[in-house]
Protein backbone atom coordinates (compact mmCIF):
# COMPACT_ATOMS: atom_id res chain seq x y z
CA UNK A 1 0.00 0.00 0.00
CA UNK A 2 1.18 3.12 -0.71
CA UNK A 3 1.28 6.26 1.26
CA UNK A 4 0.11 9.36 0.18
CA UNK A 5 0.25 12.98 1.90
CA UNK A 6 -1.32 16.28 1.84
CA UNK A 7 -0.38 19.93 2.26
CA UNK A 8 -2.57 22.83 2.08
CA UNK A 9 -1.64 26.55 1.59
CA UNK A 10 -4.43 29.66 1.28
CA UNK A 11 -7.83 29.64 1.85
CA UNK A 12 -10.45 27.25 3.16
CA UNK A 13 -11.34 26.83 -0.13
CA UNK A 14 -8.22 25.08 -0.59
CA UNK A 15 -8.43 23.20 2.15
CA UNK A 16 -12.23 21.76 1.06
CA UNK A 17 -10.93 20.64 -1.96
CA UNK A 18 -7.76 19.02 -0.64
CA UNK A 19 -9.94 16.98 1.54
CA UNK A 20 -11.82 15.99 -1.36
CA UNK A 21 -8.85 14.89 -2.89
CA UNK A 22 -7.47 13.14 -0.17
CA UNK A 23 -10.82 10.97 -0.07
CA UNK A 24 -10.03 9.72 -3.36
CA UNK A 25 -7.29 8.52 -2.78
CA UNK A 26 -8.17 6.66 0.13
CA UNK A 27 -10.81 5.18 -2.32
CA UNK A 28 -8.33 3.51 -4.45
CA UNK A 29 -6.15 2.02 -1.46
CA UNK A 30 -3.89 5.25 -0.74
CA UNK A 31 -3.06 5.43 3.00
CA UNK A 32 -2.76 9.08 3.84
CA UNK A 33 -0.06 9.55 6.19
CA UNK A 34 1.45 12.76 7.59
CA UNK A 35 4.68 14.66 6.13
CA UNK A 36 7.18 12.79 8.63
CA UNK A 37 6.04 9.52 7.88
CA UNK A 38 7.92 9.22 4.96
CA UNK A 39 4.93 9.24 2.11
CA UNK A 40 5.20 7.76 -1.17
CA UNK A 41 3.37 11.16 -2.64
CA UNK A 42 3.36 14.60 -1.77
CA UNK A 43 0.41 16.28 -3.14
CA UNK A 44 1.20 19.83 -2.54
CA UNK A 45 -2.39 22.73 -3.27
CA UNK A 46 -0.81 25.66 -3.08
CA UNK A 47 -1.98 29.42 -2.97
CA UNK A 48 -0.57 32.42 -4.94
CA UNK A 49 -2.40 35.50 -3.80
CA UNK A 50 0.57 37.01 -2.29
CA UNK A 51 4.48 36.33 -3.87
CA UNK A 52 5.14 35.02 -0.06
CA UNK A 53 2.53 31.80 -0.82
CA UNK A 54 4.58 31.28 -3.91
CA UNK A 55 7.92 30.94 -1.89
CA UNK A 56 6.20 28.46 0.38
CA UNK A 57 5.60 26.04 -2.37
CA UNK A 58 9.31 25.77 -2.95
CA UNK A 59 9.94 25.50 0.64
CA UNK A 60 7.80 22.74 1.32
CA UNK A 61 9.37 20.75 -1.79
CA UNK A 62 12.47 21.24 -0.46
CA UNK A 63 11.12 19.81 2.59
CA UNK A 64 9.47 16.88 1.32
CA UNK A 65 12.78 15.16 -0.99
CA UNK A 66 14.37 15.52 2.52
CA UNK A 67 12.24 13.47 4.19
CA UNK A 68 11.80 11.25 1.40
CA UNK A 69 14.42 11.71 -1.67
CA UNK A 70 12.55 9.04 -3.64
CA UNK A 71 9.16 9.92 -3.71
CA UNK A 72 6.76 11.26 -6.09
CA UNK A 73 5.62 15.15 -5.82
CA UNK A 74 2.66 16.51 -7.39
CA UNK A 75 1.86 20.65 -7.42
CA UNK A 76 -1.89 21.37 -7.74
CA UNK A 77 -4.02 24.42 -6.87
CA UNK A 78 -4.22 28.42 -7.61
CA UNK A 79 -0.34 28.44 -8.58
CA UNK A 80 0.30 25.61 -10.57
CA UNK A 81 -2.56 26.76 -12.82
CA UNK A 82 -0.90 30.72 -13.07
CA UNK A 83 2.88 29.63 -13.35
CA UNK A 84 3.55 25.88 -14.41
CA UNK A 85 6.51 26.45 -15.78
CA UNK A 86 7.81 28.43 -13.31
CA UNK A 87 7.53 25.45 -10.41
CA UNK A 88 8.72 22.84 -13.41
CA UNK A 89 12.02 24.15 -12.54
CA UNK A 90 11.69 23.88 -8.72
CA UNK A 91 14.07 20.48 -7.94
CA UNK A 92 12.27 17.94 -6.75
CA UNK A 93 8.83 18.26 -8.70
CA UNK A 94 7.22 15.66 -10.50
CA UNK A 95 4.18 16.75 -11.39
CA UNK A 96 2.08 20.38 -12.14
CA UNK A 97 -1.72 19.96 -13.03
CA UNK A 98 -3.63 22.88 -13.39
CA UNK A 99 -7.10 24.10 -12.37
CA UNK A 100 -9.06 21.86 -14.81
CA UNK A 101 -6.96 18.80 -14.04
CA UNK A 102 -6.63 18.52 -10.02
CA UNK A 103 -9.95 16.59 -10.00
CA UNK A 104 -8.59 14.11 -12.53
CA UNK A 105 -5.41 13.44 -11.46
CA UNK A 106 -5.60 9.59 -12.10
CA UNK A 107 -6.58 10.29 -15.69
CA UNK A 108 -3.01 12.18 -15.94
CA UNK A 109 -0.99 9.86 -13.37
CA UNK A 110 -1.28 6.61 -13.03
CA UNK A 111 1.79 5.23 -11.49
CA UNK A 112 2.77 8.23 -9.86
CA UNK A 113 6.06 7.39 -10.61
CA UNK A 114 9.48 10.02 -10.34
CA UNK A 115 10.18 11.14 -13.82
CA UNK A 116 13.77 12.60 -14.87
CA UNK A 117 11.49 15.33 -16.35
CA UNK A 118 8.44 17.32 -14.73
CA UNK A 119 5.28 16.84 -16.34
CA UNK A 120 3.11 19.64 -16.78
CA UNK A 121 -0.81 18.98 -17.10
CA UNK A 122 -2.16 22.64 -17.81
CA UNK A 123 -5.19 23.48 -20.20
CA UNK A 124 -6.51 27.09 -20.55
CA UNK A 125 -8.33 28.38 -17.38
CA UNK A 126 -11.15 28.74 -19.71
CA UNK A 127 -11.56 24.96 -19.52
CA UNK A 128 -12.03 24.94 -16.01
CA UNK A 129 -15.79 25.51 -16.42
CA UNK A 130 -16.77 22.68 -14.30
CA UNK A 131 -17.85 22.93 -10.81
CA UNK A 132 -16.21 19.99 -8.77
CA UNK A 133 -18.14 20.04 -5.56
CA UNK A 134 -16.08 19.64 -2.75
CA UNK A 135 -15.71 19.16 1.75
CA UNK A 136 -13.45 18.78 4.07
CA UNK A 137 -13.91 16.34 6.54
CA UNK A 138 -11.64 15.09 9.83
CA UNK A 139 -12.25 17.12 12.21
CA UNK A 140 -15.19 16.20 13.61
CA UNK A 141 -16.38 19.43 14.86
CA UNK A 142 -17.27 21.26 11.51
CA UNK A 143 -16.54 21.07 7.64
CA UNK A 144 -16.01 23.54 4.96
CA UNK A 145 -18.55 22.66 2.26
CA UNK A 146 -17.77 25.08 -1.06
CA UNK A 147 -20.83 26.28 -2.83
CA UNK A 148 -18.94 28.32 -5.09
CA UNK A 149 -16.19 28.72 -7.63
CA UNK A 150 -14.31 31.25 -9.79
CA UNK A 151 -14.60 35.02 -9.98
CA UNK A 152 -16.33 37.07 -12.70
CA UNK A 153 -14.90 40.22 -11.22
CA UNK A 154 -11.82 41.90 -12.36
CA UNK A 155 -10.21 43.62 -9.26
CA UNK A 156 -6.97 44.96 -9.96
CA UNK A 157 -4.60 43.29 -7.43
CA UNK A 158 -6.29 39.80 -7.59
CA UNK A 159 -4.66 36.89 -9.76
CA UNK A 160 -7.86 34.78 -8.68
CA UNK A 161 -10.18 34.74 -11.78
CA UNK A 162 -7.20 33.86 -13.46
CA UNK A 163 -6.43 30.98 -11.63
CA UNK A 164 -9.95 29.60 -11.10
CA UNK A 165 -12.10 30.61 -14.27
CA UNK A 166 -15.08 32.14 -14.09
CA UNK A 167 -18.38 32.16 -11.49
CA UNK A 168 -19.82 28.74 -10.81
CA UNK A 169 -22.09 27.37 -8.60
CA UNK A 170 -23.61 23.47 -7.38
CA UNK A 171 -27.31 23.83 -7.70
CA UNK A 172 -29.38 23.90 -4.08
CA UNK A 173 -31.02 20.44 -5.03
CA UNK A 174 -27.65 18.67 -5.23
CA UNK A 175 -26.16 21.05 -1.89
CA UNK A 176 -28.89 19.78 -0.14
CA UNK A 177 -28.10 16.36 -0.75
CA UNK A 178 -24.16 16.77 -0.06
CA UNK A 179 -25.24 18.46 3.12
CA UNK A 180 -27.34 15.36 4.68
CA UNK A 181 -24.67 13.35 3.54
CA UNK A 182 -22.82 15.16 6.18
CA UNK A 183 -25.26 16.04 8.35
CA UNK A 184 -24.83 11.41 8.96
CA UNK A 185 -21.36 11.90 10.01
CA UNK A 186 -20.25 13.69 13.13
CA UNK A 187 -19.48 17.29 11.94
CA UNK A 188 -21.65 19.69 14.12
CA UNK A 189 -20.93 22.79 11.55
CA UNK A 190 -20.97 23.84 8.37
CA UNK A 191 -19.05 26.47 7.04
CA UNK A 192 -20.06 27.54 3.54
CA UNK A 193 -17.17 29.16 0.97
CA UNK A 194 -16.27 29.87 -2.20
CA UNK A 195 -14.18 32.79 -4.19
CA UNK A 196 -16.98 34.83 -4.40
CA UNK A 197 -19.62 33.12 -2.23
CA UNK A 198 -22.21 36.04 -2.74
CA UNK A 199 -22.04 35.51 -6.91
CA UNK A 200 -23.73 32.01 -5.94
CA UNK A 201 -26.10 30.68 -8.24
CA UNK A 202 -24.55 30.51 -11.82
CA UNK A 203 -24.81 27.20 -13.27
CA UNK A 204 -23.51 26.64 -17.02
CA UNK A 205 -22.78 30.90 -17.07
CA UNK A 206 -26.59 31.89 -16.73
CA UNK A 207 -27.52 32.59 -13.21
CA UNK A 208 -30.42 29.89 -12.32
CA UNK A 209 -30.65 30.55 -8.56
CA UNK A 210 -29.81 32.71 -5.33
CA UNK A 211 -27.53 33.09 -2.17
CA UNK A 212 -30.41 33.60 0.05
CA UNK A 213 -32.22 31.02 -1.47
CA UNK A 214 -29.26 28.58 -0.85
CA UNK A 215 -29.38 29.71 3.27
CA UNK A 216 -32.95 29.30 3.99
CA UNK A 217 -32.98 25.51 2.04
CA UNK A 218 -30.09 24.81 4.42
CA UNK A 219 -31.55 26.71 7.49
CA UNK A 220 -34.10 23.53 7.51
CA UNK A 221 -31.70 20.75 7.10
CA UNK A 222 -31.97 18.43 10.22
CA UNK A 223 -29.08 16.67 11.70
CA UNK A 224 -26.70 19.93 11.31
CA UNK A 225 -26.36 22.48 14.23
CA UNK A 226 -24.70 25.63 12.55
CA UNK A 227 -23.94 27.07 9.87
CA UNK A 228 -21.20 29.76 8.94
CA UNK A 229 -20.76 32.35 5.60
CA UNK A 230 -17.10 32.64 4.63
CA UNK A 231 -16.40 36.05 3.40
CA UNK A 232 -18.47 37.65 1.32
CA UNK A 233 -18.63 40.67 -0.85
CA UNK A 234 -20.39 44.39 0.87
CA UNK A 235 -21.69 44.97 -2.51
CA UNK A 236 -23.32 41.16 -2.12
CA UNK A 237 -24.70 41.09 1.44
CA UNK A 238 -27.80 42.46 1.12
CA UNK A 239 -29.95 44.01 4.00
CA UNK A 240 -32.18 40.51 3.01
CA UNK A 241 -29.44 38.27 4.06
CA UNK A 242 -28.29 40.02 6.89
CA UNK A 243 -32.20 39.97 8.50
CA UNK A 244 -32.17 36.17 7.43
CA UNK A 245 -28.90 35.39 9.49
CA UNK A 246 -30.86 37.79 12.61
CA UNK A 247 -33.77 35.38 12.60
CA UNK A 248 -32.17 32.19 11.72
CA UNK A 249 -32.38 29.05 13.07
CA UNK A 250 -29.14 27.55 12.67
CA UNK A 251 -26.85 30.39 11.06
CA UNK A 252 -24.25 32.21 13.20
CA UNK A 253 -24.39 35.74 13.82
CA UNK A 254 -20.66 36.23 11.92
CA UNK A 255 -19.72 37.75 9.03
CA UNK A 256 -16.13 38.43 7.36
CA UNK A 257 -16.37 41.30 5.39
CA UNK A 258 -13.62 42.32 2.90
CA UNK A 259 -13.11 45.70 2.81
CA UNK A 260 -9.56 46.59 1.25
CA UNK A 261 -9.40 50.36 1.26
CA UNK A 262 -11.03 52.90 3.54
CA UNK A 263 -10.08 55.16 0.73
CA UNK A 264 -12.44 55.44 -1.96
CA UNK A 265 -9.66 56.82 -4.80
CA UNK A 266 -8.51 53.63 -3.56
CA UNK A 267 -10.96 51.60 -4.24
CA UNK A 268 -11.72 52.74 -7.13
CA UNK A 269 -8.57 52.26 -8.55
CA UNK A 270 -8.65 48.87 -7.45
CA UNK A 271 -12.14 48.28 -9.23
CA UNK A 272 -13.68 47.82 -6.67
CA UNK A 273 -17.70 47.62 -7.09
CA UNK A 274 -18.67 50.27 -3.55
CA UNK A 275 -17.77 52.42 -1.47
CA UNK A 276 -17.02 53.36 2.15
CA UNK A 277 -20.55 54.46 2.23
CA UNK A 278 -21.85 51.59 1.20
CA UNK A 279 -19.14 49.42 3.46
CA UNK A 280 -20.36 51.70 6.72
CA UNK A 281 -24.28 51.34 5.75
CA UNK A 282 -24.20 47.04 5.91
CA UNK A 283 -22.12 47.54 8.96
CA UNK A 284 -24.69 49.18 11.00
CA UNK A 285 -27.30 47.35 9.31
CA UNK A 286 -25.52 44.36 11.21
CA UNK A 287 -24.92 45.91 14.75
CA UNK A 288 -28.39 47.25 14.62
CA UNK A 289 -29.96 44.66 14.93
CA UNK A 290 -27.74 41.62 16.06
CA UNK A 291 -25.41 44.03 18.23
CA UNK A 292 -23.37 40.80 19.24
CA UNK A 293 -22.21 39.71 15.96
CA UNK A 294 -18.64 39.26 15.02
CA UNK A 295 -17.55 41.19 11.71
CA UNK A 296 -13.99 40.45 10.40
CA UNK A 297 -12.49 42.40 7.74
CA UNK A 298 -9.66 42.12 5.24
CA UNK A 299 -7.75 45.15 4.33
CA UNK A 300 -4.59 45.29 2.19
CA UNK A 301 -1.81 47.66 2.66
CA UNK A 302 0.43 49.62 0.10
CA UNK A 303 -1.81 49.64 -3.36
CA UNK A 304 0.05 51.56 -6.11
CA UNK A 305 -1.06 55.12 -5.35
CA UNK A 306 -1.89 54.72 -1.40
CA UNK A 307 -0.06 57.54 -0.43
CA UNK A 308 0.20 58.43 3.60
CA UNK A 309 -3.12 60.40 3.14
CA UNK A 310 -5.15 57.70 2.02
CA UNK A 311 -3.90 55.12 4.17
CA UNK A 312 -4.71 57.22 7.04
CA UNK A 313 -8.05 57.37 5.66
CA UNK A 314 -8.28 53.35 5.93
CA UNK A 315 -6.59 53.43 9.29
CA UNK A 316 -8.94 55.90 10.73
CA UNK A 317 -12.18 53.88 8.98
CA UNK A 318 -11.67 51.35 10.09
CA UNK A 319 -10.56 52.42 13.82
CA UNK A 320 -14.32 53.94 13.94
CA UNK A 321 -15.81 51.24 12.30
CA UNK A 322 -17.67 48.51 15.06
CA UNK A 323 -15.71 45.78 13.44
CA UNK A 324 -14.01 42.71 16.01
CA UNK A 325 -10.74 42.49 13.92
CA UNK A 326 -8.97 42.38 10.96
CA UNK A 327 -7.42 40.52 8.37
CA UNK A 328 -4.18 42.19 6.90
CA UNK A 329 -2.71 41.71 3.73
CA UNK A 330 0.37 43.39 2.21
CA UNK A 331 -0.13 44.48 -1.04
CA UNK A 332 2.28 42.37 -3.43
CA UNK A 333 2.79 42.89 -7.08
CA UNK A 334 1.16 39.65 -9.07
CA UNK A 335 1.57 39.03 -12.88
CA UNK A 336 -0.81 39.41 -15.02
CA UNK A 337 -2.79 41.93 -12.78
CA UNK A 338 -3.91 45.70 -13.93
CA UNK A 339 -2.15 46.90 -10.74
CA UNK A 340 1.22 45.50 -12.14
CA UNK A 341 1.97 48.69 -14.27
CA UNK A 342 0.04 51.43 -11.98
CA UNK A 343 2.38 54.35 -10.98
CA UNK A 344 3.48 55.60 -7.65
CA UNK A 345 4.65 52.20 -5.91
CA UNK A 346 4.67 52.21 -2.07
CA UNK A 347 8.42 51.21 -1.04
CA UNK A 348 7.89 47.97 0.79
CA UNK A 349 9.18 48.91 4.07
CA UNK A 350 6.34 51.59 4.20
CA UNK A 351 3.47 48.68 2.77
CA UNK A 352 4.87 46.56 5.86
CA UNK A 353 5.25 49.78 8.51
CA UNK A 354 1.13 50.28 7.44
CA UNK A 355 0.41 46.62 7.71
CA UNK A 356 1.93 46.49 11.34
CA UNK A 357 -0.25 49.11 12.54
CA UNK A 358 -3.29 47.64 11.07
CA UNK A 359 -2.62 44.61 12.98
CA UNK A 360 -2.20 46.13 16.07
CA UNK A 361 -5.25 47.97 15.43
CA UNK A 362 -6.59 44.65 15.22
CA UNK A 363 -5.53 43.07 18.01
CA UNK A 364 -7.43 46.24 20.14
CA UNK A 365 -10.55 45.88 17.64
CA UNK A 366 -10.45 41.89 18.71
CA UNK A 367 -9.61 42.61 22.93
CA UNK A 368 -13.00 45.41 22.43
CA UNK A 369 -14.81 43.26 21.32
CA UNK A 370 -14.73 40.25 23.34
CA UNK A 371 -14.10 42.43 26.40
CA UNK A 372 -18.28 43.24 25.48
CA UNK A 373 -18.74 39.76 25.88
CA UNK A 374 -17.67 39.51 29.41
CA UNK A 375 -20.23 37.62 31.37
CA UNK A 376 -22.67 36.99 28.85
CA UNK A 377 -23.92 33.17 28.11
CA UNK A 378 -22.83 31.73 24.52
CA UNK A 379 -23.05 28.15 23.33
CA UNK A 380 -19.38 26.63 22.29
CA UNK A 381 -18.70 23.93 19.89
CA UNK A 382 -15.65 22.16 21.69
CA UNK A 383 -12.81 21.33 19.23
CA UNK A 384 -10.73 18.04 20.59
CA UNK A 385 -7.45 19.23 20.29
CA UNK A 386 -5.73 19.90 23.65
CA UNK A 387 -3.47 22.77 24.53
CA UNK A 388 -1.50 22.76 28.27
CA UNK A 389 -4.81 20.89 29.56
CA UNK A 390 -7.13 22.48 28.35
CA UNK A 391 -9.66 22.28 25.32
CA UNK A 392 -10.88 24.98 23.10
CA UNK A 393 -13.59 25.99 21.06
CA UNK A 394 -15.61 28.80 19.26
CA UNK A 395 -19.10 30.33 20.57
CA UNK A 396 -21.89 31.12 17.99
CA UNK A 397 -20.32 34.97 17.91
CA UNK A 398 -16.94 33.41 16.80
CA UNK A 399 -15.38 34.44 20.35
CA UNK A 400 -12.33 32.00 21.35
CA UNK A 401 -12.97 29.85 24.33
CA UNK A 402 -10.94 27.85 26.49
CA UNK A 403 -11.97 24.86 29.14
CA UNK A 404 -10.15 22.21 30.98
CA UNK A 405 -9.99 19.16 29.22
CA UNK A 406 -13.10 17.02 29.47
CA UNK A 407 -13.28 14.05 27.07
CA UNK A 408 -16.89 14.41 27.35
CA UNK A 409 -16.95 17.84 25.79
CA UNK A 410 -15.19 16.68 22.91
CA UNK A 411 -17.48 17.91 19.76
CA UNK A 412 -20.29 19.11 21.77
CA UNK A 413 -22.37 22.37 21.67
CA UNK A 414 -22.55 23.90 25.26
CA UNK A 415 -23.73 26.73 26.55
CA UNK A 416 -20.91 28.34 29.19
CA UNK A 417 -20.86 31.68 30.69
CA UNK A 418 -17.62 33.77 29.05
CA UNK A 419 -15.59 34.49 32.28
CA UNK A 420 -12.25 35.98 32.01
CA UNK A 421 -9.57 36.77 29.22
CA UNK A 422 -6.49 34.88 29.66
CA UNK A 423 -2.67 36.11 28.61
CA UNK A 424 -3.94 34.71 25.13
CA UNK A 425 -6.95 36.39 25.04
CA UNK A 426 -9.01 32.98 25.36
CA UNK A 427 -11.96 33.26 27.52
CA UNK A 428 -11.43 31.01 30.28
CA UNK A 429 -14.65 29.22 30.86
CA UNK A 430 -15.06 27.40 34.20
CA UNK A 431 -18.85 26.30 34.67
CA UNK A 432 -19.96 24.59 31.66
CA UNK A 433 -24.02 24.65 30.99
CA UNK A 434 -24.95 25.68 34.59
CA UNK A 435 -28.79 26.38 33.97
CA UNK A 436 -27.79 29.24 32.13
CA UNK A 437 -30.05 31.69 30.09
CA UNK A 438 -28.85 32.81 27.00
CA UNK A 439 -27.61 36.60 26.02
CA UNK A 440 -28.14 38.23 22.80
Amino acid sequence: MKNVAFYTLGCKLNFSETSTIARSFKARGYREVSFDQVPNIFIINTCTVTDNADNKCAKIVREAKKIAPNSFVAIIGCYAQLKPEEISKIEGVDAVLGAAEKFRMFDYLEQFIPQPKTKIFNSKIKTANVFHASHSYGDRTRTFLKVQDGCNYKCAFCTIPLARGKSRSESIENILKQVKKIALTEVKEIVLTGVNIGDFGIQKGKRKEKFIDLLKALDNVEGIDRFRISSIEPNLLTEQIIDFVAHSKKFVPHFHIPLQSGSNLILRNMKRRYNTHLYAKRIKKIKEIIPHCCIGVDVITGFPGETKAEYLKTYDFLRELDVSYLHVFTYSEREKTLAIDMAHRVPKKERQERSNMLRVLSREKKRYFYETQKNQVRTVLFEYNIKDGKMQGYTENYVRVAAKYDPMLVNELKKVRLSKLDEKENFQVLEVEENFTTNT
